[in-house]
């Protein structure tokens, strides 16, 4: 089961970038109430799509320089990285079944 890895300036490449399999990676503030919601539905889905799936998240008050690069504007987003290429993202709030939903049509 892959956990839900804390992604900073210093290991963006390596843990997204040169991952072996999809990534899911999230950008968060812990000021942001929708990713307070959103926060146990990425727990969920990490721990059931662990082998297949490696899920990642981004603080952007830590690592704003990520969240410029990848072109946030507003948290919470979601994207899906394949082979270290951003395939897809999503930005807001997202149900279970809508972020399932995210990663069975672009993983």
């Amino acid at each position: 089961m892959a956990s839900n890895v804390d992604v900073t300036n210093a290991n963006f490449e390596q843990e997204v970038l040169n991952a072996d399999q999809p990534v899911l990676l999230k950008f968060w503030a812990p000021w942001c109430g929708p990713c307070k919601v959103m926060a146990p539905v990425v727990d969920e889905v990490a721990a059931e799509r662990g082998d297949a799936l490696k899920v990642v998240s981004v603080n952007v008050d830590d690592a704003p320089e990520i969240a410029a690069e990848q072109g946030v504007r507003g948290v919470p987003t979601v994207m899906l990285f394949k082979s270290g290429t951003k395939v897809a993202s999503l930005v807001g709030a997202q149900s279970k079944s809508q972020l399932t939903q995210f990663i069975d049509q672009n993983a």
